[in-house]
């Protein structure tokens, strides 16, 4: 099983989402199957956000691309390789300012292209990755899962992975994350407990 790992919060050892995608990885590995782990830390290290120069030369033959639109088209390249080879995806999404990090948002501007990870047909949008997993772990200091937000946090996680022909997505959530330590407790047990069901292997 090849799982792809991403990590988005900017809080390193302080965060939550990050403690929750690596108990998913985890719960993956104790599972019996042999496990191959892509990590990227997309909140310390990262993606360069695209840019007009850079979105430009998208279907332009590469020998027509400069030095620079070449590397950059190299790393998208690689990026939508590591999601077609995977068969699960781990995306840790915290809530910043209502959606998800910026750090997490140039990562799906790379991933969704034309041609490589969808298509248009006569009738509608085509996803070009299908047959994969993904687990968005969600979190938040406060309590939005009732509210708008969640459509334009986990949900607009969801609707991306949707689009490219990822289906089967479950949504581990941990929220009010700051509203006290009794409720902080009971969202990490109830995500813990969440992690640990949807890993489970599946028997006949």
């Amino acid at each position: 099983m090849k799982v792809l790992h991403l990590d988005s919060s900017i809080l390193g050892n302080h965060s939550v989402s990050r403690e929750l995608t690596q108990a998913v990885v985890d719960a993956y590995r104790n599972g019996g199957e042999q496990v191959d782990v892509i990590y990227r830390d997309l909140g310390t290290e990262p993606l360069p956000h695209i840019s007009p120069d850079l979105l430009a030369p998208r279907g332009t033959p590469v020998e027509q691309m400069s030095d620079a639109q070449r590397r950059d088209n190299e790393i998208s390249d690689l990026l939508i390789d590591e999601l077609k080879t995977a068969d699960v995806v781990v995306i840790g999404a915290p809530l910043y300012n209502f959606t998800v990090p910026s750090g997490l948002k140039a990562w799906i501007d790379r991933i969704a292209v034309a041609g490589k990870t969808f298509s248009y047909g006569a009738n509608g949008p085509i996803g070009l990755v299908p047959n994969k997993k993904a687990v968005i772990v969600a979190t938040a200091g406060g309590i939005h899962s009732q509210s708008p937000v969640t459509h334009m946090h986990d949900g607009y996680v969801k609707t991306v992975l949707n689009f490219v022909g990822v289906q089967d997505v479950e949504v581990v959530r941990a929220e009010g994350l700051n509203m006290g330590p009794e409720l902080r407790e009971k969202a990490l047990e109830a995500a813990r407990a969440q992690i640990a069901e949807l890993t489970e292997p599946q028997t006949a």
